[in-house]
């Protein structure tokens, strides 16, 4: 299998827009639905007056319900596209298309196949969507749609834009997804399928209450060809304390594909949050999205929230730093990022 001339696109590229799956009654979200449609109308208002947003709804009425909800808001109606079709959870980072492109600027959009983060979890109709969204021809006719039979989920992979690919060995070795391949034949295959030159494996780092085994985009994130920001636990009486120190030493040996360490910036670790029924939640301020002329980034109510906004701020000096509450996304044990797919300028 010879390595794809399309390469996976860092996310700080040029977009066309962003995905959302938008919060229905017969989702996992019923108990918190008023909350967390507040939380997506506040991302859909940030998305919108920048580039477009492409809602999935799960019905036609669904649509009709958000239409009037946006007019409401005052959201712009001219930049958002809605289309129809099902789906069992809304973290459409995991089953929404992963975006490659090519010297030319040409676009493949790569579906994996998505089980739930190993099984955990029901996926029937979420491994659908991205075909199913193809099929309703949602992107522009000169894309290249590959279904690919190998299981990988969008939250799990980053990238420098510059060949380089940055992942956890505990999600994607994970015996509950792609157990007939070991770590050097899965390698390949992202090599491959990703266009990327090398893939860079963390053994530490996994955050309490965390149910995906370790997603990247929990824990490191590039920020450009040359810096990753990290979750940082600096209090010795917490029990990430010594896994995610263990994990800032396996970035500090991490060097770009010129021989240069990354730049490393540690963000703030937020005090525990705790659900009802007494579970920590994993509070994660690396699961910011990256948009054009912004960032969007998770808060929680929490002392260290202005803080990382700063510290972000100084990570992405072009782009507007924009904070978003998102205490009750982490009730469902994701954040921003997790519930957003962008796609680069072009898809749609």
């Amino acid at each position: 299998m010879d390595k794809s001339q399309y390469t996976f696109a860092p996310e700080w590229i040029f977009q066309a827009g962003v995905m959302l799956a938008w919060p229905h009654l017969q989702s996992p979200w019923q108990p918190y639905f008023d909350s967390v449609q507040g939380v997506y109308i506040n991302i859909a208002r940030e998305i919108s007056s920048r580039e477009k947003l492409l809602i999935i709804c799960n019905s036609v009425d669904q649509r009709v319900e958000i239409t009037h909800l946006f007019v409401q808001e005052k959201i712009n109606l001219e930049n958002c596209f809605f289309y129809d079709t099902s789906f069992n959870d809304t973290w459409i980072r995991d089953y929404g298309p992963i975006s490659c492109i090519d010297e030319e600027g040409k676009i493949k959009l790569l579906d994996f196949t998505f089980n739930g983060w190993g099984k955990k979890h029901k996926s029937e109709l979420d491994n659908q969507v991205t075909q199913c969204l193809y099929q309703q021809h949602t992107f522009n006719r000169n894309i290249t749609y590959q279904s690919l039979d190998f299981i990988l989920e969008g939250g799990s992979i980053e990238t420098d834009g510059q060949g380089s690919l940055l992942t956890t060995e505990h999600c994607l070795l994970s015996k509950a997804r792609n157990s007939f391949l070991n770590k050097e034949e899965i390698t390949q295959k992202l090599k491959n399928w990703l266009g990327v030159e090398r893939v860079l494996w963390l053994n530490h780092g996994q955050l309490i209450g965390d149910d995906t085994d370790g997603h990247i985009d929990t824990l490191a994130r590039f920020c450009n060809p040359e810096t990753i920001c990290y979750v940082a636990c600096d209090d010795s009486q917490d029990s990430h304390f010594e896994d995610l120190k263990a994990m800032e030493e396996e970035l500090k040996t991490l060097h770009t594909l010129q021989g240069n360490p990354y730049q490393l910036v540690p963000l703030p670790w937020p005090s525990p949050k705790i659900s009802k029924n007494g579970q920590r939640l994993p509070a994660s301020y690396a699961n910011f999205l990256i948009i054009n002329q912004a960032v969007l980034v998770p808060t929680y109510e929490d002392k260290a929230d202005e803080q990382v906004l700063s510290t972000l701020q100084m990570c992405f000096p072009d782009r507007e730093i924009i904070g978003i509450n998102c205490l009750t996304l982490i009730q469902q044990y994701g954040s921003l990022h997790c519930i957003t797919m962008q796609l680069p300028f072009g898809s749609f």
